[in-house]
């Protein structure tokens, strides 16, 4: 076994098949890659990607590859299902769902609309949230959509891009892993956010959840497009990198690394359906140079002696300095050699009424939005 064999099985997730472009499926050897490029997509949210691969991996060895289509290739009125994990990814880590879920959602949501579902595609594309999706697409023997709805992940479900496209939020439909089942209808989105999110806690703190039903046509307007195949070639480049991983990242995703250091510092607790807290990296140069991290589910902002470096709707993810593997924000341990990278969110994010739903004031964050690539984030 290779060093850098031996640094991927250390990493929890198996080794990904190297040398491979993103094709028209998706089999078991492509779930490492596409975990990796999902969790550094996902700014540290949506769920840990080890749960994710485990849970797809299993389905698809049963039932066989899943088709990754393009909404281009699908009938303009079929029906897509965005779907995915909601609550506190804390939780979610020991609260394991059963698998069959996928199956009850597109039950209820084929009986509500009386149209069946004619692809899964995922709410967001961060940690978990890019792969469970993908198991109950194998079991259902249904195609999985090049496209999701943020582009990253985020921690409230008015942050979608179906939102900012006027597709509305309910009829939303609930499922967990004791066989229970619950329809929301919800006047607005945010009637639909507190819905979901205080039965996720009814329903011990996670949950999974179908929401923003929509035809293939609306979808075509109102997502991000080709964020899977993107998570996929991310991942297989970083599985072919050689030499230091993370400079791999920074310079596949064109981002900035704002520290390399050591993580001195974690506050985290779970408080209204989110995991809430921040994280301290003291630089390895000798510096003294601190860095920040506010999180709520996801990394929100990067700050340096009050100074912003980066912010959402912008991407800051934190990579193991020996692996290069994404660390969620659950997973953020006192001790960890880090690097912290940011860079720029899908364009839809940067408009006004993007960043008047997932900028930081939305986060009750008291500072301006500052792109990462226009002097937000100065090279460290």
């Amino acid at each position: 076994m290779t060093q850098r064999q031996e640094r991927r099985r250390g990493s929890g997730i198996p080794a990904a098949r190297t040398g491979r472009e993103p094709t028209g499926s998706i089999t078991v050897d492509d779930l490492p890659a596409l975990a990796r490029g999902c969790a550094v997509l996902g700014a540290g949210g949506g769920g840990d990607p080890l749960v994710g691969v485990l849970m797809a991996r299993e389905a698809i060895r049963r039932h066989g590859p899943v088709r990754l289509v393009d909404l281009g290739s699908l009938p303009p009125d079929g029906l897509v299902m965005p779907c995915g994990l909601v609550g506190a990814p804390t939780i979610a880590i020991e609260k394991l769902e059963n698998g069959g879920e996928g199956g009850r959602l597109a039950a209820e949501v084929q009986a509500l609309t009386g149209r069946p579902v004619v692809a899964i595609m995922p709410f967001e594309i961060g940690g978990s949230n890019g792969l469970i999706p993908l198991t109950w697409a194998a079991r259902l023997g249904l195609p999985y959509v090049d496209a999701d709805g943020m582009g990253r992940a985020f921690p409230t479900m008015p942050q979608m891009t179906m939102n900012l496209a006027g597709v509305p939020s309910s009829p939303c439909v609930m499922a967990d892993e004791r066989m229970n089942t619950l329809v929301i209808r919800a006047g607005s989105v945010e009637w639909t956010e507190r819905l979901l999110r205080s039965s996720a806690a009814a329903f011990g703190g996670a949950a999974v959840a179908a929401l923003y039903l929509m035809d293939v046509a609306t979808a075509r307007r109102a997502t991000v497009q080709g964020s899977v195949s993107r998570a996929l070639e991310l991942g297989f480049a970083m599985a072919c990198a050689d030499g230091d991983p993370i400079d791999t990242v920074v310079d596949e995703l064109a981002a900035v690394e704002l520290i390399r250091g050591k993580v001195i510092d974690v506050e985290r607790e779970i408080s209204g359906g989110f995991v809430r807290g921040s994280v301290i990296v003291e630089d390895t140069a000798g510096e003294g140079r601190l860095l920040r991290l506010e999180i709520q589910n996801e990394n929100l902002a990067a700050l340096e002696d009050g100074e912003v470096r980066a912010c959402v709707p912008d991407v800051i993810t934190v990579l193991d300095a020996r692996t290069g593997e994404a660390i969620v924000t659950e997973r953020l341990r006192y001790g960890q050699r880090v690097g912290v990278i940011a860079f720029p969110g899908p364009q839809v994010w940067r408009t006004p009424a993007g960043l008047a739903v997932a900028g930081p004031a939305a986060f009750g964050l008291r500072f301006p939005y500052t792109p990462v690539d226009a002097g937000g984030a100065r090279a460290s």
